[in-house]
């Protein structure tokens, strides 16, 4: 016998204040291009929507990928079983409806009928087979969850999933907005490689018309685009496009960013340094939103070299000063918050500051102690970042000055975003890092309980995230969950430097953005 679940489930309680994270994204290129994108006619704007990125992303395929800027890209190419709607509920869009075995461990899924692709082809069970099962192997987050699950047609309009283990979490996951679950069709899935997909095909409101690698990404109307039922609501409804065109145009020089906002050449720019908030808030014709956004944090490496003794890790984490760190990234007190939390600070159940005492020490005395005690001897360590996404470039420099006068051999090496994303994903060529990463809806979700992230492997962790989603009740959860917090800190495996908040910038006349982990602009338009 089975239960019957209606096309929305009860949401998880979230703080409303998310907002754009600077990493998760790439270049592939130089990264450092004053390209300024595809031209601008007379008389476009209204059907043209110019967004200006701070970097190139390195591919479109967001399953494969843990970064906003695919993501953010993807939401208008790509659509999934289920996704977030305004209010942080799981909501069907290619799924209909969905039932759940008694024990927990099946679930069926009812499929929309005759949706169809950007290509003009009809999706059917086969393609969402094909996707789901690539997603649970390629996207970290999923495979970490739910690895071992299996989708498997069951007819022409039903697609099943067993999944490993009973959790009361499964559609929040399959729902997540972060390497989220795109269905394409099963050929383009058969055909990809380990780069990713090579043709991209998918059932939202636009397409890919032309990527022109280091300058644009041109997104066209998706003409055979069917929306789910309801309107637009988060990344679910109905997301018919206004604008026929938008461009994503890769503006990685920030003064670039900011002059075309200023004269109108871009109707959107992302990623504002906080540097420049102050003098955009006075500039007439540009508005500004800014709202918490997620944490910036200092990831350290567990498994190579010196790093991987416990008393080095926490060493660092003795010498660090936050204060100057956020300083330094963000120029304005008002604009961060020192709280050594993962999760938004806020949140009734999640929200805690256990480990703290491991946090913003700003102790070298104590750090040089325990070098010693690791048998420390001028080890270089190496801290890789970008010049691409200022906050972690300055505060990268801050922690490197900070390690120094604690007496590490602190080395950085700079390089452009996809070079960065790729040094940074082998332990072998970083010792330290540091990404901001936004608020994830469930504290499993973070990257740093991922394992492909930093390299962190420990028992504790994979403990410690069935001991939250096991949990007989919301205390349970939570306090499972403070647990694994003060592991993290305990075990030196990375640590939160702050809570930043983030900033878009739009001109006069832009309207219709709306926010959902990625600034989404289906609904947006721009009057001359």
């Amino acid at each position: 016998m089975k239960r019957k679940i209606l096309s929305r489930i009860v949401a998880v309680t979230m703080c409303s204040a998310l907002l754009l994270a600077g990493c998760g994204s790439s270049g592939s290129g130089s990264g450092d291009s004053k390209d300024s994108g595809a031209p601008k006619e007379d008389g476009a704007a209204a059907s043209e929507l110019h967004v200006a990125l701070a970097a190139n992303p390195p591919s479109l395929d967001p399953p494969s990928v843990n970064s906003n800027i695919v993501g953010g890209i993807g939401v208008h190419v790509y659509e999934s079983l289920f996704a977030m709607n305004q209010d942080y509920e799981p909501t069907p869009v290619l799924a209909e409806s969905y039932e759940v075995s008694e024990d927990g461990m099946v679930y069926t899924i009812k499929l929309r009928k005759g949706v169809k692709f950007n290509n003009g082809e009809e999706m059917t069970a086969e393609d969402v087979v094909a996707s789901m099962n690539r997603w649970l192997e390629v996207s970290a987050k999923a495979n970490t969850l739910i690895g071992g699950s299996v989708f498997e047609k069951v007819d022409d309009d039903t697609v099943s999933l067993t999944v490993n283990e009973a959790s009361s979490d499964i559609i929040m996951i399959l729902a997540s907005p972060i390497q989220f679950a795109a269905i394409y069709p099963a050929e383009i899935v058969e055909g990809a490689t380990p780069e990713g997909v090579d043709e991209y095909i998918g059932t939202g409101p636009y397409k890919v018309a032309e990527w022109k690698q280091d300058q644009y990404v041109k997104l066209e109307k998706n003409a055979d685009y069917q929306p789910s039922e309801g309107g637009a609501s988060g990344l679910a409804g109905d997301k018919t496009g206004v604008c026929d065109v938008i461009y994503f145009d890769v503006v990685a020089d920030t003064s670039t960013r900011i002059a075309g906002i200023k004269n109108g050449q871009y109707d959107v720019a992302e990623e504002i340094p906080l540097d420049n908030y102050e003098e955009l808030s006075q500039e007439s014709g540009v508005t500004l939103r800014a709202e918490r956004g997620g944490t910036l944090n200092l990831f350290l490496n567990t498994t190579e070299g010196i790093m991987a003794d416990k008393n080095m890790r926490q060493a660092v984490l003795a010498a660090l000063n936050c204060d100057d760190i956020l300083m330094a990234s963000y120029g304005n007190e008002e604009l961060y918050e020192l709280n050594a939390g993962w999760c938004v600070p806020t949140d009734t159940q999640w929200g805690t500051d256990a480990g703290s005492e491991y946090y913003n020490q700003q102790d070298p005395e104590k750090a040089k102690k325990l070098m010693k005690e690791a048998g420390y001897n001028n080890e270089k360590l190496v801290l890789v970042t970008t010049e691409d996404y200022a906050e972690m470039y300055n505060a990268t420099l801050v922690v490197q000055e900070q390690l120094k006068q604690a007496g590490f051999n602190a080395e950085v090496e700079t390089y452009d975003f996809s070079t960065f994303m790729e040094h940074r994903a082998d332990p072998k060529q970083f010792s330290m890092y540091i990404t901001s990463n936004s608020y994830n809806m469930l504290p499993i979700q973070l990257s740093v309980l991922d394992n492909g992230w930093a390299g962190l492997d420990a028992p504790e962790v994979a403990e410690g995230i069935t001991a939250i989603r096991q949990a007989e009740s919301d205390e349970a959860a939570a306090a499972a969950w403070e647990e694994l917090q003060t592991f993290l800190y305990e075990y030196g495996a990375a640590t939160v430097l702050g809570h930043y908040t983030g900033v878009t910038a739009m001109k006069e006349g832009v309207e219709g953005v709306n926010y959902l982990r990625f600034n989404t602009y289906w609904g947006a338009s721009s009057s001359k």
